[in-house]
């Protein structure tokens, strides 16, 4: 928004053109009518010298003034004007503390509860562009124009017309410093602006008016997009500002203990704790070479703030952040479960998994393969298991979920596995509960009887006891001999 207001000097123009009569002995400004004296020249250089005495005196102040202001206020606050006889003045006006920005009502009915509400410390300045007319500050007001993102017109001409009021009470003397303590101090207590405060841009001020259909949504859809882009403008700028003043205060690292600028230190965003960069920097280095890049919090004991990629490439050198950034996405990826990477060794590029099926075609080198046994895509056909990777599976399988389960059936064969189940279990059960017989190592398993044993594979005698074979022609004998281990142990 812009408004403004120029001095006249239509008076001064009709005095030198002879239409009003020039001040006479015993005014104020103490000048000499031209037809009062003898010499008609005389008369001329006279008023010639007063007036340049004026405008000598006046362009005296102005140059003070300019001085000033350049002295107080650094150059994103007040620029000189080329001309040199204006410029442009900055003012960031006084908030109080945790004052809130709000934005409520119809057009916020995309945001969660209609209503977006945060803390701001800044807001984007009143911009005053001014000009010296050649009689200020003796006769006339500067000409100025006041502008800003985030008061109305109406707000802005309310202002205008203060600082109008200002320059009237300070009539005939210098008067920017004035108008600049206004806008810092009193824009909001004027304006009656108190938190939580909600800009309103042009047009809104007038909602009332009616719209067609089609007409309506646009309207209401331009106006949404005209205050977000405000809403953000603000917000930024809070963000540098308050950037700004932590780089220009001393600030003390709560590991070294030294106290320094702000622009040497890194602010966790989170917490608010405070370290130099050179300790950062090597706490950032160790940990990222150690692949801990989800550990680049806070040093603070149980503080759970980490730093921003933005931070830490602001720290760490560009080798050491392309690693950061590659085991960061990489870890990412990880937790994605519709991810999966190319099987072959000389690429492994992540690859977009469809949900529907289990075909992943890699767009690095186009290799199509199967997103389950990472073999070449085999279609519907079942997917095969390496024989040394076989047991491991199965194992694999036995200890997952019914879910999982169901899943590994599905692409690897139901009767496939549930055989290799089968088998297994059978495998276990005569490892616990039979016994290989010693001449043709059939399992053999003992129900009821005596320690002599008979293989009905080849037919051959053993003792159930220690498992040696026994004479063909009298297998009780091992039983009946004092020297044999099993001696008297038939049964």
């Amino acid at each position: 928004m812009r408004a403004g207001r120029r001095s006249s000097r239509s008076r001064r123009r009709r005095a030198r053109a002879g239409e009003l009569p020039l001040p006479r002995r015993g005014d104020p400004a103490g000048l000499v009518a031209p037809e009062q004296l003898a010499c008609p020249s005389e008369s001329r250089d006279l008023f010639a010298s007063t007036a340049l005495k004026m405008s000598s005196g006046d362009r005296d102040a102005q140059e003070d003034e300019l001085l000033a202001l350049a002295s107080i206020y650094d150059e994103d606050e007040f620029k000189r004007a080329p001309s040199g006889q204006g410029g442009e003045i900055r003012v960031l006006v006084d908030l109080p503390e945790d004052f809130t920005l709000l934005w409520s009502g119809k057009q916020a009915e995309n945001l969660q509860n209609n209503r977006f509400e945060c803390t701001v410390s800044f807001l984007p300045p009143i911009v005053l562009n001014f000009e010296f007319p050649a009689d200020y500050p003796s006769a006339s007001p500067p000409a100025f124009t006041l502008s800003s993102k985030w008061l109305h017109q109406e707000q802005l001409t309310a202002l205008c017309k203060h600082l109008d009021t200002l320059w009237e009470e300070k009539k005939g003397s210098v008067v920017l410093f004035a108008w600049i303590q206004f806008l810092k101090e009193e824009t909001l207590t004027y304006l009656n602006i108190t938190s939580a405060f909600e800009p309103i841009i042009s047009g809104e001020e007038h909602e009332e008016v009616c719209y067609g259909a089609a007409g309506g949504a646009m309207e209401q859809a331009e106006t949404f997009n005209r205050r977000a882009r405000l809403i953000r403008e603000i917000l930024d700028f809070d963000l540098a500002q308050q950037e700004k003043r932590f780089n220009s205060k001393m600030h003390t690292c709560n590991i070294c203990f030294s106290d320094k600028l702000g622009s040497e230190c890194m602010l966790f965003l989170d917490c608010r704790h405070v370290y130099c960069k050179a300790c950062v920097k090597d706490y950032f280095e160790i940990q990222i070479k150690d692949g801990q890049v989800h550990c680049l919090n806070c040093p603070e004991p149980k503080c759970p703030s980490v730093a921003t990629p933005g931070q830490v490439k602001g720290l760490v050198e560009e080798q050491l952040f392309a690693r950061y950034d590659r085991l960061l996405l990489q870890s990412t990826l990880d937790l994605m479960p519709d991810v999966v990477y190319c099987p072959r060794l000389g690429c492994q590029t992540p690859v977009m998994q469809e949900p529907s099926c289990n075909v992943g075609i890699c767009c690095n080198c186009g290799y199509a393969f199967c997103t389950v046994c990472k073999k070449t895509y085999h279609g519907v056909q079942s997917c095969k298991i390496a024989a040394g990777k076989f047991a491991a599976f199965l194992k694999e399988y036995l200890a997952a979920d019914e879910t999982t389960k169901r899943f590994l059936e599905k692409h690897y064969g139901k009767r496939l596995l549930r055989s290799a189940v089968e088998e297994i279990e059978s495998k276990e059960w005569l490892k616990n509960y039979s016994k290989s017989c010693p001449s043709c190592g059939a399992p053999i398993e003992k129900i009821d009887g005596c320690n002599r044993m008979t293989c009905i594979s080849c037919n051959k005698n053993f003792c159930w006891r220690c498992m040696n074979q026994l004479s063909q022609e009298d297998p009780y004998q091992h039983f009946n001999d004092p020297n044999s281990p099993c001696f008297n142990k038939l049964r």
